[in-house]
């Protein structure tokens, strides 16, 4: 099993993006931990609400809202009994176990696995911590979990990853033989494993291994006659050593065989663009502070490699993701216009950006009372906003835009007013206007004494 935690600002984000699975028909509600009801009598509305209302006992945790994924094993088929069961000792383990949570089967990748929604404001308006909980709490509740239910273990599924394939080592003194020794093995274990649909692609896998694949130029005799060669890189990924022709490998990679091979791998890997893409869009739905680099780093931790094609002048023109758990690669546009090169740039935020409203999400709104002579154990209690137990004409399902509850937490930057700031030095500039004044000198004179 491997777990992965998220905390964001937004909680309503991180609900609808598994209430919006519903409605696609890609995932079910399994159940709403800690809440007055099932989780099939609660309606949407109400599922939110208890999320929100604990959110409001203490506005000052800005980013209030937790999402956990727990994968499985694509050989593992648990029942939604077992689900919860783990669900339940999960939350437990990692310290939400008193938390309202709700879990969510999701059926739209090639391996099971569930989402948990819960928030970080305890019942008593306190902060629960979550500093380190994936290495520390979630890494020990996950060995535990695996354990107590036989799960497959994560840590033997990633040795046997990492023994798969180790780069080609450049030595200083390399010849024809030691730089063929070194790229057959890479060859052996990409070439016929991963569903890759042109040469750019194959590269994208190759190139972590130290090892491209070269046509030439178009001018070249080796491009005009359909051939091809292997060549190792160096740190800088630059080309070194003696280029190796396709055909003098036992494993026989030549072009014509690998074209043979895009035909093949565009069919088989259609299964597997789910899970780049909902991997992509879970980490960036409704985030405002996710750069390129972040995010290249979040897929990286999930075992997608994001390649970046980049000119002479640093300019991203292309992009493409390599799923090694599925072994599957995909050029940006091929997954979809929302994940090509530019619209993921259009989506991630830029660097200076993000840090300006890491700064702007300070501002805090005024606590909101628990009171209105309601019981805080009773249920219309915790499914409703504060807006809502003050204001009848809610009680038939209307929104309020501007729910200080419902914009959770905080008040986005566009939004608010432009403080004044205090020009320096305008008291003296007053002053000074004023000794031009004769009637007033003797006054001034006075008030310097």
């Amino acid at each position: 099993m491997v777990a992965i935690i998220k905390t964001g600002t937004s909680i309503r984000s991180t609900f609808y993006y598994n209430e919006n699975k519903l409605k696609e028909r890609v995932a079910e509600c399994i159940m709403a931990g800690n809440y007055p009801d099932d989780a099939t009598s609660l309606s949407e509305q109400e599922r939110l609400n208890l999320l929100l209302k604990l959110a409001s006992l203490n506005t000052n945790v800005v980013r209030n809202s937790v999402h956990i994924s727990l994968n499985f094993d694509p050989s593992e088929q648990h029942s939604k009994a077992l689900l919860k069961e783990i669900s339940q000792t999960y939350m437990e383990k990692i310290g939400f176990g008193d938390q309202p949570f709700l879990v969510y089967q999701h059926h739209d990748a090639g391996h099971p696995h569930i989402h948990i929604v819960s928030v970080k404001v305890a019942h008593d308006g306190s902060r629960i911590e979550t500093q380190n909980i994936g290495r520390n709490q979630s890494e020990s509740a996950r060995k535990e979990i695996e354990q107590e239910f036989h799960l497959v273990k994560a840590s033997s599924k990633k040795q046997q990853q990492s023994e798969h394939l180790k780069p080609a080592m450049v030595s200083a003194n390399y010849g024809k033989v030691e730089t063929k020794r070194a790229i057959s093995n890479i060859l052996e274990g990409v070439i016929d494993k991963y569903k890759f649909t042109s040469i750019p692609e194959l590269n994208a896998v190759l190139n972590r291994y130290n090892v491209t694949a070269d046509r030439g130029n178009e001018e070249s005799r080796t491009f005009k006659n359909g051939g091809l060669h292997y060549r190792l890189l160096n740190a800088k990924g630059e080309r070194v050593g003696v280029p190796i022709k396709a055909s003098d490998f036992h494993q026989k990679p030549t072009l014509n065989y690998l074209q043979n091979r895009f035909e093949i791998n565009d069919q088989l890997r259609q299964k597997d663009k789910l899970r780049i893409k909902n991997a992509i869009d879970f980490t960036l739905y409704g985030k405002t502070n996710v750069t390129l680099d972040r995010l290249t780093n979040i897929l990286e931790r999930d075992g997608i490699d994001t390649v970046l094609r980049k000119n002479d002048t640093g300019l991203v023109y292309g992009i493409t993701y390599v799923d090694h758990r599925s072994k599957a690669v995909f050029n940006g546009s091929s997954l979809g216009k929302n994940y090509s090169a530019k619209a993921i740039q259009e989506r991630c935020v830029a660097i200076d950006t993000a840090m300006y409203n890491r700064l702007s999400n300070t501002q805090k709104q005024e606590h909101l009372t628990t009171g209105h002579g309601q019981s805080a154990t009773s249920k219309s209690y915790w499914l409703e906003t504060p807006q809502q137990s003050n204001d009848a004409r809610l009680a038939n399902g209307e929104d309020s835009l501007f729910d200080p509850v419902k914009q959770d937490g905080f008040t986005p930057a566009g939004l608010r007013g432009n403080k004044r700031k205090k020009k320096k030095g305008s008291l003296n500039h007053f002053k000074l206007v004023l000794l031009w004044h004769p009637t007033l000198v003797k006054t001034i004179s006075a008030f310097g004494k």
